[in-house]
């Protein structure tokens, strides 16, 4: 009988632990590693990793698999990539809570913020749930191969508590607060990993509306996370309201924001930061602020992301025509028929000549517009605004964190 079920063999090892990078073997027997470094012994299975990294599994803690995990037991594309465990609620936007009639509205939220084809959803959710208890239950139910954590997201659990005023954005009561933080309690006893709730006016509802909880005030952000500690404990994720370049002063007021909910309830508090074109160095500005906040007792960290930001554009995804008047009146149509709504010259000439009102997807488009568009094209897509002549070399950086 073989003496390890698995040798990795000659790779260059990286534990994770901050460690510099060695040269070793690792034996793995009964599904644990039981040695590194130079390993005797023959294996059931050998696998040369010369020149190949060897490293634990990776820790994808912004993902939107909330809907493809009900149904996907490998979550690809991310377990081709080494992750072995991705966290899913982030930016406020998921599937559970949910009442029955309120299923399409979640769909549509996340088809509109994360571009994800309703159509997939549709296809694939099997809703077996209501509570965000019985949503980790359906989790719980499918054996598979990538571990997953949950946050119970600000955008269902606003709707599911004030319906339509949630919706809305309309300010909680005193009774809408209490009942939100019940429920996020229950949902942190029932192995919920922390909530997430998202202040960018940008990420909008497929009617124009910004998700819900956008707006939401000190008293009912304070309530929910006291609501997180009374269950255990766990994470509040903050999507900054200054994350597209969209709101100025957003990312000082959501710093402090995330000091007060860390300071008064004893939560981590991890902020999304991105590099906008605006203020190119302003997140060195972020982290000095965070650094501060947290040398006077909060714990907050900076969630950045490992790439660039990157959009789809096109009639199926995003485009830089949301959120202009003469556009957004078609925009409800299939793709088919919005396509010939805007050949019409006179709606194609009212659509290029209705500046867009300043936020949402259609206007952080148009900034970056020359790393979408050849020169000559951007010129047409942005209404005859000025544009560089060349492309840029700059780069604009999303967020995803370590915590």
């Amino acid at each position: 009988m073989a003496e390890h079920d698995l040798l990795i063999r000659g790779g260059t090892v990286v534990d994770g632990t901050g460690a510099a990078a060695s040269t070793a073997d690792v034996a793995v027997r009964d599904g644990v590693i039981t040695e590194v470094g130079r390993v005797a012994g023959d294996a059931a299975e050998v696998i040369d990793a010369d020149g190949l990294l060897v490293t634990p599994g990776f820790v994808d803690v912004h993902t939107h698999y909330d809907g493809q995990v009900t149904w996907d037991p490998l979550l690809t594309p991310s377990v081709w990539h080494g992750v072995t465990t991705a966290i899913l609620g982030n930016c406020g936007i998921g599937f559970a809570p949910v009442r029955p009639e309120r299923r399409e509205w979640l769909v549509s939220l996340m088809e509109s913020v994360e571009d994800i084809p309703a159509d997939a959803l549709n296809a694939g959710i099997r809703w077996e749930w209501e509570s965000f208890p019985e949503y980790m239950d359906a989790l719980a139910a499918m054996a598979r191969a990538v571990d997953v954590g949950a946050q119970v997201p600000h955008g269902p659990l606003r709707t599911y508590v004030m319906e339509e005023r949630g919706s809305d954005n309309e300010p909680a009561t005193a009774a809408d607060v209490a009942a939100m933080a019940a429920l996020v309690e229950e949902a942190v006893r029932a192995g919920a990993l922390g909530f997430s709730t998202n202040r960018l006016p940008a990420h909008t509802a497929p009617d124009g509306r910004p998700l819900p909880g956008t707006y939401a005030d000190l008293d009912e952000l304070l309530g929910i996370t006291r609501g997180l500690a009374r269950g255990g404990g766990g994470v509040v994720e903050i999507v900054s309201a200054g994350g597209m370049g969209t709101v100025d002063g957003g990312y000082r007021a959501d710093v402090e924001l995330s000091s007060t909910l860390s300071r008064e309830t004893g939560a981590a508090v991890t902020l999304c930061l991105s590099q906008t074109d605006g203020d190119a160095d302003l997140w060195r500005d972020v982290l000095a602020w965070i650094a501060d906040a947290n040398a006077q007792g909060a714990h907050v960290i900076a969630q950045v992301a490992g790439r660039p930001l990157g959009i789809l554009i096109g009639l199926s995804t995003k485009q830089q025509y949301t959120g202009r008047p003469a556009y957004d009146e078609i925009a409800h149509l299939p793709v088919a028929e919005r396509a010939r709504a805007m050949a019409d010259p006179e709606r194609r000439r009212r659509i290029l000549d209705t500046p867009n009102p300043g936020i949402g997807i259609g206007r952080f488009i148009e900034a970056m517009a020359d790393r979408a568009f050849p020169p000559d094209c951007c010129r047409i897509a942005c209404s005859r605004r000025s544009v560089p002549n060349s492309w840029s070399s700059r780069s604009i950086t999303s967020t995803t964190p370590s915590v």
